[in-house]
């Protein structure tokens, strides 16, 4: 399998940890994530904080990734949603330190979520040969 970053001259520069797009050719495996929110393993509690909820769901998404023998290189599509457009910058730190210099394709949205306790929920593709 290929993955190929498009960021093509004539739309708008990438942003951090950003692809306009990413290509897989050949034969892959693919991994849809549903949407992580920021319960302890327990399920029940839940840190207060956007930062301790964020590396909450980083590190079930790492789990996850691992269960199939995967792991945040494999990431190709990342969808996030914010209950807070004030916590942007904050979910940008947070993705670069946990992808680094990978490209993913992304989607930051805004919106009421499921649980007002919540500041974020993230969804996820990844994909290996």
């Amino acid at each position: 399998m290929t993955v190929i970053r498009h960021n093509p001259a004539g739309v708008f520069p990438p942003y951090r940890a950003y692809a306009h797009a990413t290509e897989l050719r050949g034969d892959a495996r693919l991994l849809f994530v549903s949407g992580l929110n920021g319960y302890e393993a327990d399920g029940k509690t839940m840190p207060e904080s956007f930062d301790a909820q964020a590396e909450l769901i980083w590190k079930h998404l790492g789990t996850i990734l691992a269960s199939a023998g995967m792991d945040h290189g494999d990431l190709v599509s990342l969808r996030t949603y914010l209950a807070d457009p004030a916590d942007d910058e904050a979910n940008v730190r947070m993705r670069v330190k946990h992808l680094g210099t990978t490209q993913v394709a992304l989607t930051v949205l805004c919106c009421q979520l499921l649980d007002p306790r919540w500041k974020l929920e993230m969804e996820a593709v990844a994909a290996r040969p």
